[in-house]
């Protein structure tokens, strides 16, 4: 179509064509039909070119129709291939009916979630009434869900709002996070009872000898003091083992660099042993060569983990018999192995020497020493080196415990 400035020079050219053709017919019938046509094709091209009343008014600033809904995020192909990226479970709601559930969410919940309402798919009174009374946008505050999926596990779960009344709903695996605390609760616990033991004991025999004012004789006065003795050095071994389990897992994520000979270190740690005035010194019994093994690693570290297991082993070994530090190269591993002739370790209690605090006759370890963390710092230690650590007892026969390395690239 012409605009308004050509559609008016047509039109007036059309009125003078017709002007001139009614001059030339003489002005009868003819003239007048030539001027009316001519007319009403002028007014017809005029009225064409004028701006429609919609487009006036858009132009006269009236809003303009409404823009089509935008497209859902549930169902873009690209964020249900992110959700299934996803580790921990997710939920995708349209009017709470669950319309996307990655592969997380159908590993805890069931494929059958999908087109489910997500209160019946998240089968809990917590999150059925939490769901039920969200109707805002704002993102509430995670809820706990205790015993869920199962009686003792606890899961978290908070939403996202969306438009539309969608919903993403993220599902967290708290039991990690759980277990952490216990074993810092336990272990605050445990240390707190092992020092207050000792502690309990020192005051009692000290009150007992304040209280005789000198009348005590010299034998009972002996008794006492030694008693506050042995329990002052087992508090004053508990403070530097937990130091040393402390300072242990502070490092346990970084690899040593430093090169090393483990032969040497072994050696060393029972050179140590052997000159100390433990009862059992002289039954340690070294039955490796001086071949070097060179590892990267901590010395000072691998000198405690060797001498934690040497000592247990004279610790808990029969007297008079021998207790068997070997140390021997397996291919690309160097493997250290300390074996004593006790009473051995029931295979129930094996999984879990290594724990914190744990000892299989509480009675006795506290009466040899034991802290019931020497174990515990094996672990840590052989962790931080790569090392693996395997425990073997036979009862009545007696307990092997070795830790086997890696060596350094080209031994």
């Amino acid at each position: 179509m012409f605009d308004r400035l050509s559609s008016l020079v047509v039109a007036l050219t059309l009125v003078a064509i017709a002007v001139i053709l009614a001059a030339l017919a003489g002005g009868d019938a003819l003239a007048i039909a030539i001027l009316a046509a001519a007319g009403v094709a002028a007014a017809a091209l005029v009225y064409s070119a004028l701006p429609s009343p919609v487009m006036a008014e858009n132009r006269a600033g009236t809003a303009p129709s409404p823009a089509p809904p935008p497209a859902s995020l549930l169902r873009h192909p690209d964020f249900a291939l992110w959700a299934d990226q996803e580790k921990e479970p997710l939920l995708g709601c349209d009017d709470n009916i669950v319309t996307l559930a990655n592969d997380a969410a159908i590993r805890l919940l069931g494929r059958h979630i999908v087109g489910a309402d997500v209160r019946t798919a998240i089968r809990h009174p917590a999150a059925t009434e939490w769901l039920s009374g969200i109707d805002a946008p704002a993102t509430p505050e995670p809820i706990n869900l205790v015993d869920f999926p199962r009686p003792g596990q606890r899961w978290t779960m908070r939403i996202a709002a969306l438009s539309g009344g969608q919903k993403i709903i993220f599902l967290a695996d708290r039991a990690a996070i759980d277990a952490a605390d216990r074993m810092r609760s336990d272990f605050v616990a445990n240390a707190s009872h092992e020092l207050r033991t000792p502690l309990a004991a020192i005051l009692g025999y000290v009150e007992t000898l304040q209280d005789m004012n000198g009348d005590a004789d010299t034998a009972t006065r002996h008794r006492f003091l030694s008693i506050i003795e042995r329990e002052a050095r087992r508090m004053q071994q508990l403070v530097i083992d937990l130091l040393s389990i402390s300072r242990v897992e502070a490092d346990r994520f970084r690899r040593p660099t430093t090169p090393v000979d483990l032969t040497s270190i072994v050696r060393t740690t029972i050179a140590q042993l052997r000159d100390s005035e433990r009862p059992r010194a002289r039954d340690i019994v070294a039955v490796f060569d001086d071949m070097p093994l060179p590892m990267l690693g901590d010395e000072a570290q691998l000198g405690q983990l060797a001498h934690n297991i040497i000592s247990n082993a004279m610790k808990y070994g029969r007297a008079d018999t021998p207790v068997t530090v070997e140390l021997i190269r397996e291919g690309q591993r160097a493997r250290l192995s300390v074996r004593d002739e006790g009473d051995g370790i029931a295979a129930d209690h094996l999984p879990r020497l290594t724990e914190r605090f744990y000892r299989v006759d509480e009675a006795r370890s506290r009466s040899v020493g034991g802290t019931g963390l020497g174990l515990a710092i094996v672990k840590h230690i052989s962790e931080r080196h790569q090392g693996q650590l395997d425990i073997e007892s036979d009862v009545g026969k007696g307990t092997r415990v070795s830790v086997a390395f890696p060596l350094a690239s080209g031994a």
